[in-house]
Parts: C-alpha cells; sequence; structure tokens
C-alpha cells in the first residue's frame, strides 16, 4: 500500500491543486501537512498572519468534510517533514514549489534531508517558472514579450481530487484558531467578480473609491484560490475579461524573474541604479507611513494600509511614487513596510511592483517618471470620496480642493474650519522641486 505526504504551504485548498491531485490519484493514502514555520508566521504582520492562519483553518475544514483533518505540526520544516514521512512510512512527498529565496533554499534542504521523492507543481501561478525563456534562455525583461509567449501557453487543465484514503496522525496539533478563510469562498468571490465587475474592470480598477478591482488578491497568495482558476474564468466570460487575464500574467512575469534571479530581493534588476544616492530621511519616512505627509491621496493610502492590511492597487502606484521618488527614499524600505503590512503581501509581486514604480527593475517606468499625487488624485478620485474617508480631517473641502489644500488660502481652509500645520501638516516637500531631485540623482547613477 503506497502512502504519500502532501505538504501544503501557499496552495491552501484541495481542488485545482496540481499537487493534491497528484497525490490522491497517485498513492492508496495520503496525509495532508501544514507546517507552521514561525520564522515565517511571526515575521509577518498582523493582517497577512491571519489571512494565512485563516486559510489553513479553512483547508482543515475542507478536509473535515471529507471525514478527514489538516495536521498541523509546528517548528522548522527541515525537522518536522522527515519526522512525518518516517512516522507514516511516506513513499513521496508533494509541494507545490515556491519562488521566493527563503522557500527555494527551504525545499532544497528539506529534499536533501529526505531518501525519497519528492514530487513538484506549480499550482500557485499559472505557467511554471522556466516556461518562458528567451533565446538565451532567461526570461524576457519586458513584459510584452513574456506575455506574447505566455499567450501561446495552453492553460493548466484543471486537477481534481482523487479517491486515496486520507490519513490524520494523532499527534497532529488542533487546527488554528482563526475565522476560516475557505477555497469555495474565494470561488464565490470569483464568480462575483466575473459576473458583476469584470466588464468594467479596465475602466475601474484605477478608481480607489470603488470597488472596481477582483479583491482575490489575498485568496491569491495564500493559495485558497487557483489562479489558473481564475485565468479560466475570465477567458470564459470573452474579450472582457481581457484586462484582467493580462494582470494574471504580470503576476506569472514577477514570479519567474525572481525565480530566475533571487538577488532582486534586494538588488535593482538594472545595475545602473545600485548608485542611486538615496536620502532615507527617517522624519519623512515617518510621516510617509503615518498618513501624514499633506499630500492627501498619499495620506489616504497609507492610513488604509495600516487600518486594513489593504491597499488599492493604483494608490500603491501613487505611494511608492511619493517615497521613491519625492521623498527620495531608497525603494527596499517601501517594499518591506507594504510586505509586512498587506494581508496580501507577495515578495515576487511586492518586488517586482516596487522595482517597477522604482525604475530599477526590467521594463520599469521611466526614472523620469514621477507620480503628481494631485494630480492623480484628481483623476483617479473625481469626488475625493476616497480621500475624505481616510482623511476626514479636510472632508469638508470641495472636490477640487480637497486634493491639494495647500493650494488654498488661509480664509478659504478657515471657511472650511482647517487650519494647516494644525488640523492637518503642511506638504513635507515641494513636489516640483522634489521631481527635480530625483530625476537628478537618478541621472548621476547613469552617468
Amino acid at each position: 500500500m503506497s502512502t504519500a505526504l502532501v505538504w501544503f504551504r501557499r496552495d491552501l485548498r484541495l481542488d485545482d491543486n496540481p499537487a493534491w491531485a497528484a497525490a490522491t490519484a497517485t498513492h492508496d493514502r495520503v496525509l495532508p501537512l501544514f507546517v507552521r514555520d514561525d520564522r515565517l508566521i511571526e515575521r509577518a504582520g498582523e493582517f497577512r498572519r491571519r489571512a494565512i492562519l485563516g486559510a489553513v483553518a479553512g483547508l482543515d475544514a475542507a478536509l473535515r468534510d471529507r471525514g478527514a483533518r489538516l495536521n498541523v505540526e509546528s517548528g522548522d520544516p527541515l525537522t518536522v517533514v522527515p519526522t512525518i514521512v518516517a512516522a507514516i512510512d511516506a513513499d513521496a512527498v508533494y509541494v507545490n514549489g515556491d519562488v521566493t529565496p527563503f522557500g527555494a533554499a527551504r525545499d532544497h534542504a528539506v529534499e536533501a534531508a529526505l531518501r525519497i521523492p519528492v514530487r513538484r507543481s506549480w499550482g500557485c501561478w499559472i505557467q511554471p517558472p522556466g516556461s518562458i525563456l528567451t533565446a538565451d534562455g532567461t526570461v524576457p525583461r519586458v513584459f510584452s514579450a513574456f506575455f506574447r509567449r505566455w499567450q501561446q501557453l495552453a492553460l493548466p487543465s484543471e486537477t481534481a481530487p482523487g479517491t486515496a484514503e486520507l490519513m490524520t496522525l494523532a499527534s497532529g496539533e488542533n487546527p488554528i484558531a482563526e475565522p476560516h478563510r475557505r477555497a469555495a469562498d474565494a470561488e464565490e468571490r470569483l464568480h462575483d467578480f466575473v459576473d458583476h465587475r469584470l466588464t468594467d474592470y479596465p475602466s475601474d480598477r484605477d478608481r480607489p473609491a470603488i470597488t472596481g478591482t477582483s479583491r482575490l488578491s489575498v485568496d491569491l497568495k495564500t493559495g485558497t484560490l487557483s489562479a489558473a482558476t481564475a485565468a479560466r474564468a475570465a477567458i470564459a466570460a470573452g474579450p472582457t475579461g481581457a484586462a484582467f487575464v493580462r494582470q494574471l500574467a504580470w503576476r506569472d512575469w514577477f514570479a519567474h524573474l525572481l525565480h530566475e534571479t533571487p538577488g532582486l530581493v534586494d538588488t535593482a534588476q538594472r545595475p545602473e541604479y545600485a548608485a542611486i544616492e538615496w536620502r532615507n530621511d527617517p522624519d519623512e519616512i515617518d510621516a510617509w507611513t503615518r498618513g501624514m505627509t499633506g499630500f492627501p491621496i498619499v495620506d489616504a493610502g497609507m492610513r488604509e494600509l495600516a487600518t486594513t492590511g489593504y491597499l488599492h492597487n493604483r494608490v500603491r502606484m501613487i505611494t511608492a511614487s511619493f517615497l521613491v521618488k519625492d521623498l527620495l527614499t531608497d525603494w527596499r524600505i517601501g517594499e518591506r513596510h507594504f510586505r509586512h503590512l498587506l494581508a496580501d503581501g507577495d515578495l515576487p509581486q511586492n518586488v517586482g511592483n516596487w522595482q517597477w514604480v522604482a525604475g530599477t527593475g526590467p521594463d520599469a517606468a521611466p526614472y523620469f517618471r514621477v507620480f503628481n499625487p494631485a494630480l492623480q488624485s484628481a483623476k483617479f478620485d473625481p469626488e475625493g470620496a476616497y480621500v475624505r474617508h481616510w482623511v476626514p480631517e479636510i472632508a469638508a473641502l470641495d472636490d477640487r480642493a480637497v486634493h491639494e489644500p495647500s493650494e488654498l488660502g488661509p480664509l478659504e481652509l478657515a471657511a472650511a474650519g482647517i487650519t494647516l500645520g494644525v488640523d492637518y501638516p503642511f506638504p513635507i516637500v515641494d513636489h516640483a522641486a522634489a521631481r527635480t531631485r530625483a530625476i537628478d540623482a537618478y541621472k548621476r547613477a547613469r552617468t
């Protein structure tokens, strides 16, 4: 009788999970395992920790529906996984691969410690890393080139669990005591998005005051939803799903790049920008993190992030550009702050997007692109609803003034009951001067 261990990590679902499907179809008995590695769990911020542990609880609930339990063990996987393998006399271990430097090193160490095969699938992304390469054997450095090849590949077929007997060890810990985040609920969120928001997604996804995005990022991060499932649903909706599918391809691209070049976590993809002279002013960084910069759209975003663990994608770009370009702060400081707070904090996506905004990554925004916070706010939050919600101290201003209160005179501000420097801060930098300063710093680094 053959026995397999399925080691769940960021693939916390049973349906459309190729590792789970392969194990349960190939072996007579299968043990589902989650290792609570506090090196990861305790390092995560509150929102991401709750999202991960809630998904673990949801996976356990799904297994209970099948008469089994999720085996949850705390410790270092290098010790836990071989111990469980020995306890059940497993013939093979099944996993979905990880592209992060930590995850790849962990998996290599565990595999080296085992005397049985480790069978790796890539169920956390749509196309597996290494499947889209240029003629010189590297991941395309321009997204459009990657996307052309990505579109030419068939989507992976949907996988379903097999009929293996599911095992539970008596020594397994009780599941995590968190509100369940179930894969079934993620599928409902996907269908709600496809049925009600997908058509307007191209125009609405940049407007933070409305629910115009998919809001599936946490499900994709924890793996309660398969990215391939999301792509199939969007494609089935016809041409209206193209914009969303393209975003899923971006997600794949950043994962492929990090898998190929783990150093992207700490190193600019473009080496000429390693010499940028960052200011890293601690008072300015503190104002940015607290949402007290005097730029309403930036402050709204940073307050939303700190309060909810969520941040709208357009506002992520605005706040990131402000930190890197207006304040001339090292992008790595912002990347780590976002990664700690975001419920969907995902290393390849976070690093990829921060390097894109900073102009240091592949196919990045040109170094001279500096978002104007007031113009971005007026364009994407024209009624000021988002700003008013998160920066209520300036809510009395009209739809034009709420984006840039510092442009008003003292009498106009007084009429709204606002005193800058008391009720709301003056801008901590002059945007036009800061833009020039940033461009000059990038130019110097390029020479």
